[in-house]
């Protein structure tokens, strides 16, 4: 189970564009089918909408569909892909 923390965090990483959901699946164990049911289940139904409106084909959502040179700056607690 989940901390309160936790399930913020994941929240947060969530709605951030350039956070992909590789990154909270190596942070949090959590897929992208399970990041799906906790955003449902924390989120009041409307923002649930919008949040599934904007991430679904979203490529920076997804290391593998990212264009080359989308990046982002990470601190040393989040997930950072491996080098080629």
């Amino acid at each position: 189970m989940l901390s309160v923390q936790d399930t913020s965090r994941i929240i947060e990483m969530a709605w951030e564009d350039r956070t992909p959901f590789e990154a909270i699946e190596h942070l949090y164990g959590l897929n992208e089918s399970a990041v799906i049911k906790l955003m449902r289940s924390n989120m009041k139904p409307g923002s649930f909408k919008l949040w599934r409106a904007r991430v679904t084909g979203r490529k920076t959502k997804h290391l593998k569909l990212r264009p080359e040179g989308v990046d982002r700056g990470y601190c040393p607690t989040q997930y950072k892909p491996r080098s080629k």
